[in-house]
């Protein structure tokens, strides 16, 4: 199992530098389409890439944001129980997140299937957006991944308190 959980860490690892450029690609693209247009040459379909980047820029940081427990959190009240407590809602909460985003990337990758099938491709380009929703998919599958292994090891803590 150890291995199994390496092996999600390595592929965490590569889709946070993939996140990362793609971030970094949104910026360098606009920055290029805004002067481009300033002298009279927009680059053809930036728009597009743009939004598909910022997809793949959200989708490629949500597990390792789950990971290093930095998403916004309402825990004023939360920390007020005792750690035991804490624990449980923890466990309820992420057993109840495990269960949305299995759901959802039981949908996507339904949906990059239905997508590719019908041959949908973006307007301008004309590039294949099964390939982005696929991908979405993916990273929901590693997310859920994340979760899962979250939910165990909090139940691991609450054996031993």
């Amino acid at each position: 199992m150890a291995l199994f959980w390496k092996i999600i860490q390595s592929v965490l690892d590569k889709m946070k530098i993939i996140g990362a450029g793609c971030l970094v690609g949104m910026m360098l693209l606009t920055c290029a389409d805004v002067v481009g247009r300033a002298f009279g040459y927009p680059i053809f379909g930036s728009v597009e890439i743009v939004g598909f980047m910022a997809t793949l820029a959200v989708v490629m940081a949500m597990p390792y944001t789950h990971q290093v427990q930095g998403h916004i959190g309402v825990e004023i009240i939360v920390r007020l129980f005792s750690e035991k407590t804490q624990t449980i809602i923890n466990i309820c909460t992420g057993i109840i997140s495990l269960i949305l985003f299995a759901v959802v990337t039981w949908r996507m990758a339904v949906y990059a299937n239905t997508m590719k099938e019908s041959g949908e491709v973006s307007m301008n380009l004309e590039l294949p957006e099964h390939a982005i929703i696929s991908v979405t998919a993916f990273c929901l599958v590693v997310f859920t991944l994340i979760i899962l292994k979250d939910v165990i090891s909090n139940i691991k803590k609450l054996k031993r308190q």
